[in-house]
C-alpha cells in the first residue's frame, strides 16, 4: 500500500484535477486505488461522481471526530475506484484538534490498521492549508505530488512550498520524496516553456518529463461528475493524465516506501 499526498498550497493548479484523473487511470489500469478527499471543498467527492447527500455523511469527518474506522467510510464510485468523502464540516477539525499534538498521526495509524491489506495505491487530495488535515496526509504518505501551474506566480509559489517541506523535514525527522507536475500548460505561450525549463534546472529529475496540456474536458469534466477519461477520452487532457499517469507507475513512484524505525 503506497499513500501519495496531492498538495500545494496554493489554489488553481490542478490539484484535485490531478488527484481525480490519476486515481481514474490507476482504476483502468486494475490497480484498485483509493481516492481519500482531504480538502474540506470537497471538491474531488463531487468530481468523482458523488451526491451532496453522500458527501455529507460518512465522511473524513466521522473519523477524526467519531474515530469511524476507515473501512467504514469507504464510498463505490460509478467508474470504479472507492474514496471517503469530505465537506465543508471538516474544516471544523483543525479548530477542534489543533493544539493536540497526537493528531497529526491518526491518518498514518488508521490507515495502517483499516487499509493496510488494500494493496492498491491511496491517493490523499490535501487541505491547501497547512493545519492539522495537511499534517496528517503528510506524515501518513511515502510520498507527495506537487501540481504546479505553468505561470509565475506557481512558480513563486512551489518554492515556497519546496522550503515549508525542507523545514517540516527537519522538525519531523523524515524526509518528503517528491514529484512536481507542470499543469496548465499552453504550448502557444512560451512562458510555459520556460517555466517549465526553471523548474527542471533547479529540481532535476524531481520535475515530471510529462506536463499537463491546457484543455477544456479538464475543467469541464467534475460539472458532469467525471474523470477526463469517462467524460473525453480522447482528449489531451486524457492523453496526458494517461501519459503522466505511466511515467509514475514506471519510476516506482506508487510502490510502498521502506519506512524507516519510527515512521
Amino acid at each position: 500500500m503506497a499513500v501519495i499526498a496531492v498538495f500545494n498550497q496554493k489554489g488553481g493548479v490542478g490539484k484535485t484535477t490531478t488527484c481525480l484523473n490519476i486515481t481514474a487511470m490507476l482504476a483502468i489500469a486494475r490497480r484498485s486505488p483509493i481516492a481519500l478527499d482531504m480538502d474540506p471543498q470537497g471538491h474531488l467527492s463531487l468530481a468523482s461522481g458523488l451526491r451532496s447527500a453522500q458527501v455529507r455523511q460518512d465522511g473524513m469527518l466521522a473519523f477524526f471526530k467519531d474515530q469511524t474506522p476507515l473501512a467504514k467510510l469507504l464510498h463505490d464510485t460509478p467508474k470504479g475506484w472507492q474514496i471517503i468523502p469530505a465537506s465543508l464540516e471538516l474544516s471544523k477539525v483543525d479548530a477542534l484538534y489543533g493544539n493536540d499534538p497526537k493528531v497529526a498521526t491518526l491518518l498514518r495509524q488508521g490507515l495502517q490498521e483499516e487499509l493496510a491489506l488494500t494493496g492498491g495505491p491511496i491517493l490523499i487530495d490535501c487541505c491547501p492549508m497547512l493545519g492539522v488535515l495537511t499534517l496528517n496526509a503528510l506524515l501518513a504518505s511515502d510520498r507527495v505530488l506537487i501540481p504546479v501551474s505553468a505561470d509565475f506566480l506557481s512558480l513563486q509559489g512551489v518554492y515556497r512550498l519546496d522550503t515549508a517541506l525542507n523545514v517540516l523535514e527537519q522538525k519531523l525527522q523524515r524526509t518528503f520524496e517528491r514529484r512536481i507536475v507542470v499543469t496548465r500548460f499552453d504550448v502557444r505561450r512560451k512562458s510555459s516553456q520556460e517555466i517549465y525549463e526553471k523548474l527542471k534546472a533547479r529540481y532535476g529529475n524531481l520535475v515530471c518529463n510529462t506536463r499537463i496540456r491546457e484543455n477544456v474536458a479538464l475543467s469541464t469534466s467534475p460539472m458532469h461528475g467525471q474523470d477526463v477519461f469517462a467524460h473525453a477520452p480522447n482528449s489531451l487532457g486524457a492523453v496526458d493524465y494517461k501519459a503522466l499517469t505511466g511515467e509514475l507507475v514506471m519510476s516506482g513512484f506508487f510502490e510502498e516506501r521502506q519506512k524507516s524505525p519510527g515512521q
